[in-house]
């Protein structure tokens, strides 16, 4: 049995499309602790956290949008995952847009270090998200946290990385919208992408498996980031940035359940889930849906629903 802690992030500081802080109530109200504890898991809900005072940080590119919002959230929300791992528990941080994960991935990365441990990432995402404060033209901060995580400059506004991850320990899944830049910067760095085209030529499985293969091989700690839009807007149109050709409904469970068979994962983020985009929460079921799969939940076990 895993002790499973939840934790609420509503942040919407990383992107102006409002909708995402209302993403850990939509989570309660698809019943994601039922989901958990279904699985003989013990649930804990520690309720929703709240940034701290806002510091006195500036970027010099104009472009960046409520930098002080969100590293206060980093701050906060790297605290508490590395609070509940240190308790020995697994962390669920329930979001709210991706910037969470620059708190979420700090926060398991410095109980790794503490551990004597390498942390290992999954990012399952339509998008890299591996832009700077310095680079993004956008301007919306959902799109650094893979940067910060593999130790990119441009970040003197944030906590330094505790032990950046390097590319070797980033697996990048599902990916189909990547910026020229943030390519370039990802090919010096020898980072792999796993786009929607490698999982196309050689399915699902194999190059997942042989990620979770260098994780156990190093033991290591495993923090997976999954983005609504990793799945097909046609079965989670609940996001804001929905990219054409995502998993499909099989082909995201198939990943869950990998993962559970592994055994690796101690960490875990839910992000970019908009209740208001949502169409009579069916993005928000699924992703809970997903959970339960992540937690032991095999296909036999689950009932038919009335047409």
């Amino acid at each position: 049995m895993t002790r499973i802690i939840l934790i609420g992030a509503p942040v919407d500081s990383g992107q102006r499309r409002a909708g995402c802080l209302m993403g850990p109530a939509a989570y309660r109200v698809a019943g994601l602790a039922r989901e958990i504890a279904s699985e003989a898991h013990e649930v804990t809900d520690a309720g929703d956290l709240a940034p701290g005072p806002l510091p006195g940080v500036s970027c010099a590119n104009p472009a960046v949008d409520r930098l002080p919002e969100t590293v206060a959230w980093t701050q906060t929300i790297s605290a508490a995952v590395e609070e509940a791992l240190t308790a020995g528990g697994f962390p669920i941080v329930m979001g709210g847009d991706h910037s969470l994960a620059l708190g979420s991935a700090a926060g398991a990365a410095r109980h790794a270090l503490r551990a004597g441990r390498p942390l290992f990432l999954l990012w399952l995402d339509a998008h890299s998200d591996f832009h700077t404060p310095l680079t993004t033209t956008s301007g919306n901060l959902h799109g650094t946290p893979l940067a910060y995580i593999n130790g990119r400059d441009g970040f003197d506004a944030f906590p330094p990385f505790p032990a950046p991850v390097p590319a070797e320990r980033i697996c990048m899944f599902g990916i189909r919208s990547v910026d020229p830049g943030e390519q370039a910067a990802m090919q010096e760095r020898d980072i792999a992408i796993n786009d929607m085209r490698v999982i196309d030529e050689r399915g699902i499985v194999a190059p997942l498996r042989e990620f979770l293969d260098r994780v156990r091989a190093g033991n290591g700690l495993l923090h997976v980031s999954l983005d609504v839009d990793f799945l097909d807007p046609s079965i989670a149109p609940a996001v804001g940035t929905t990219v054409p050709g995502g998993a499909t409904f099989r082909e995201a469970h198939l990943v869950m359940e990998l993962l559970h068979e592994s055994g690796l994962v101690s960490s875990l983020d839910l992000v970019e889930l908009n209740p208001f985009l949502d169409d009579r929460g069916m993005t928000a079921r699924l992703m809970v849906d997903l959970v339960g799969s992540l937690m032991g939940k095999k296909v036999f076990d689950r009932p038919t629903r009335a047409k």
